[in-house]
């Protein structure tokens, strides 16, 4: 369950949430919005890497901005560009590399991120350099970096805008295979097939939350 508790943030002068009250507990949740609206923002709340300036943020009953590290082992975070979240030469060490608090031993951690790779689409992959991966194949090592650690949460924040569209349609195929509660942040709107719901965000408020078909119909008629 996450939970938002009447949350507020701003940026200087500017308000980026105001009043946010949501309960979470579907598999599949998207926050959608214009640039600007504070999704973004609301995304990233959920495991700490921003903290409300006003109300609460519980994740499983854990407030982040108090128990950041026990968040952090329950949430993953997958940012929108790859090589922000690569810091390892190869795809191997990458994934290895999430797992350095895990007690097991490297050649543990070295047989843990093969698997994971192998798993996720990545099979044969362990010893080739991370940041000459296609950009699809970066997405997923992304991913598999934060899936190794097994999070009871992931969030995605517009995980397929660098992606072509073959490469989209498969990240959203690996999303929809998880065990995972997904938590996506997107502009791409067919991405959400399938989805539980979707919170629709104008002006830092939640101004629809439903059902894909109906809070996309609300957004549609928002931005147009």
């Amino acid at each position: 369950m996450i939970e938002f508790e009447d949350v507020g943030h701003r940026y200087g002068e500017r308000v980026v949430l105001s009043g946010v009250d949501l309960r979470l507990a579907e598999r599949r949740v998207a926050f959608v919005g214009a640039n600007g609206s504070g999704k973004s923002t609301l995304a990233r709340m959920i495991n700490g890497l921003v903290l409300p300036a006003s109300g609460r943020v519980l994740v499983d009953g854990l407030d982040p901005a108090r128990q950041g590290r026990e968040v952090r082992r329950r949430v993953g975070f997958v940012f929108t560009n790859p090589d922000s979240q690569i810091v390892m030469p190869t795809a191997g060490e990458d994934v290895a590399f999430s797992l350095r608090r895990s007690g097991l031993s490297r050649r543990e951690r070295a047989e843990r991120a093969a698997e994971v790779l192998a798993e996720y689409g990545l099979a044969g992959y362990a010893d080739h350099p991370a940041h000459q991966l296609s950009g699809g194949q970066k997405q997923l090592l992304a991913l598999c970096a934060m899936l190794a650690l097994d999070p009871a949460v992931l969030v995605c924040d517009e995980p397929t805008t660098l992606l072509d569209l073959r490469n989209k349609r498969r990240f959203a195929e690996m999303l929809t295979g998880l065990r995972q509660q997904v938590v996506m942040v997107t502009h791409d709107l067919d991405l959400l097939d399938g989805f539980d719901r979707v919170v629709v965000l104008d002006g830092g408020r939640v101004v629809a939350d439903d059902e894909p078909g109906p809070a996309l119909r609300h957004y549609r008629a928002l931005v147009t």
